[in-house]
């Protein structure tokens, strides 16, 4: 679902109805449980290496040489999963670097967290690379595409259109060079016969000067 279908809240609806239909509709367009479990996972790996517990009134301090790297490691988690929150398209990049960071705690950052970081790191990034948007109801796409279809089916018929009236006004020019073409080809049977009486023309003279030599 997206939220061109969530469905819109009542008119007279309050501001705290409007507030979380609001949230609802901008969660489902996005991986936001993945994002927000990989958020919850950098926490313990950036905070176990500075904290000071208290046990039995002896304080323990974690911190070691590694406190950087966990540093790093729990504000790039956070950063990552901020990131496919408000740009759902890199989601796959995301959920591959928040993986790969988890795995990174492991050595660094005293085995992930003593655990927590690294469990909710590896879901975090596991939905995070598997959400994927959900497609529209058939009805709705069509309704949609129904614009398109009969925009796409005018223009056709407007080319339809101005084919036949191009070819409607050809016709009279088409009309007034016919008869050019038959005064033409009336014509090339004359001058066959004028070629032929040309052609006829030498014979008759070499006849006639055989009958003059006969004559004499």
């Amino acid at each position: 679902m997206t939220s061109a279908t969530a469905p819109s809240w009542p008119d007279g609806a309050g501001l705290f109805t409007r507030v979380r239909l609001r949230f609802r509709a901008w969660r489902r367009t996005r991986p936001f449980w993945g994002g927000l479990i990989s958020a919850v996972g950098g926490l313990p790996i950036l905070y176990f290496p500075y904290a000071h517990l208290t046990l039995s009134g002896v304080t323990m301090t974690m911190s070691t040489t590694a406190g950087a790297g966990s540093l790093v490691i729990g504000l790039l988690m956070i950063a990552l999963a901020l990131s496919a929150w408000f740009q759902p398209v890199i989601r796959v990049f995301c959920g591959i670097g928040v993986t790969i960071l988890t795995l990174i705690s492991i050595p660094v950052s005293n085995l992930g967290g003593f655990g927590l970081g690294l469990i909710l790191g590896l879901i975090g990034g596991g939905l995070l690379c598997s959400w994927a948007p959900l497609q529209e109801p058939k009805a709705k796409r069509a309704r949609r595409g129904a614009p398109v279809a009969a925009e796409a089916e005018a223009g056709a018929a407007a080319v339809a259109g101005a084919g036949v009236a191009a070819s409607v006004a050809t016709l009279p020019e088409q009309a007034a060079a016919e008869p050019a073409v038959e005064s033409a080809e009336a014509e090339l049977p004359a001058e066959a016969a004028a070629e032929a009486a040309t052609v006829v023309l030498p014979e008759q003279q070499s006849g006639a000067t055989e009958q003059a030599g006969d004559a004499k």
